[in-house]
């Protein structure tokens, strides 16, 4: 079975910071992939942050520098690092691994995290 396990959520001030962790607690896999998505009050679930295996990363277009994604495949473990948070912030944040499995490539998505930014 395989659990992911997320925690750093909270509510925090425009302006601050927060960083995330993901870690799956279940069997381990071979990780392909790791990343962060987040889903805003009435909004459709959006890509944060991914990291492949081979180091290669990615961020949504709105993060523009404020946002650092980081990992460790061997320990099946993924942060994102979140500096000058505002409102607009606000959302539901999911961390995602893609983990092989006998061969197999399967998603598994955590529970969700919420992260409120506000005064």
């Amino acid at each position: 079975q395989v659990q992911l396990v997320e925690s750093g959520g909270g509510l925090v001030q425009p302006g601050g910071s927060l960083n995330l962790s993901c870690a799956n607690s279940g069997s381990a896999g071979t990780v392909y992939g790791m990343g962060w998505y987040r889903q805003g009050p009435e909004k459709q679930r959006e890509l944060v942050a991914t990291m492949s295996s081979g180091g290669y990363i990615k961020y949504g277009d709105f993060v523009e520098g404020r946002f650092t994604i980081s990992g460790d495949s061997a320990k099946s473990t993924v942060y994102l690092q979140m500096d000058s948070l505002n409102p607009e912030a606000t959302a539901v944040y999911y961390c995602l691994m893609a983990l092989g499995y006998g061969g197999h490539r399967h998603d598994y998505w955590g529970q969700g995290t919420q992260v409120p930014v506000s005064s």
